[in-house]
């Protein structure tokens, strides 16, 4: 009897045993489980696993995103896209695309992020999360250099040279100028270096690439606008962890010279600021 108490007491604490190790494994399966479910729905997780950041650019929009002479993909977009992949451990694969089609593809998980110049509006907001700003640019006033014009409040009843339907003939209706209308920059430029125009409004950014490609045209910026428009990299909504590493990121590049050498390259100024 003794014996027999001896050997139901031996079984019922193998039983236990038995039972506790197959809870135990029961539990780490679950958090095994758990944890791959996780690397599947977080993004961040997933670019990691993958070792690369799909990016959606057009690729013809210079300096920003295009082609040079040698069909290389380049720009100022691609290239802070491509320092942000570094410092996330990836490489950057670009996908290229209209921008009328750039949003839907991001939509449909085309790319995991969009470097295009995308402006910081609250109408996409509502749809869209935005990495921090990492260009600023507002609209200025070019004059010739030997012109007497120093701010808007001057070129009332003065020819301007803008695309008709552009924000920036607006500005200079509000202002009180005349609208000579062209296709584009440089045709306003030319008019305005052939004195047919008096000024042309347009975005500092592209003043600024057109006097680093043509540095000895005899054009200035006599006043800037006091609204700043800023563009940040585009992101699906739920990706927040994937947003603030690309944020630490660019931090860094900020706080290193990374970013101000990448502006200079493009644009001769840190154009962040």
């Amino acid at each position: 009897m003794k014996k027999l108490s001896i050997l139901f007491s031996l079984l019922l604490s193998l039983t236990i045993v038995l039972s506790a190790c197959g809870s135990e494994s029961k539990n780490e399966s679950n958090d095994s489980a758990d944890k791959n479910a996780d690397n599947k729905t977080d993004l961040l997780a997933q670019i990691k696993e993958n070792g690369k950041l799909v990016v959606g650019t057009e690729g013809t929009y210079p300096p920003f995103t295009f082609h040079d002479n040698t069909g290389k993909l380049t720009g100022f977009d691609v290239e802070i896209a491509q320092e942000v992949a570094k410092r996330l451990g990836v490489e950057a694969e670009f996908m290229e695309t209209q921008w009328d089609a750039m949003f839907a593809g991001l939509d449909a998980k085309r790319f995991d992020m969009v470097a295009n110049q995308v402006g910081i509006r609250d109408d996409r907001k509502e749809k869209y999360s935005f990495s921090d700003p990492y260009i600023s640019s507002a609209a200025v006033l070019i004059t010739r250099g030997d012109s007497d014009v120093k701010s808007f409040e001057d070129i009332k009843g003065l020819k301007s040279a803008q695309s008709l339907t552009s924000n920036y003939a607006e500005i200079a209706k509000s202002n009180g100028a005349e609208i000579v209308g062209v296709d584009g920059f440089n045709q306003a430029i030319e008019l305005l270096n052939a004195k047919r125009v008096d000024i042309t409004i347009n975005d500092k950014l592209s003043f600024l690439d057109f006097k680093k490609q043509k540095p000895d045209t005899k054009v200035v910026i006599a006043d800037t606008a006091e609204d700043v428009s800023q563009s940040g990299l585009m992101f699906r909504q739920g990706n927040d962890t994937l947003v603030e590493a690309v944020n630490k990121a660019l931090q860094e590049m900020i706080d290193d010279g990374t970013y101000k050498s990448i502006s200079e390259k493009w644009f001769g100024e840190d154009v962040l600021k």
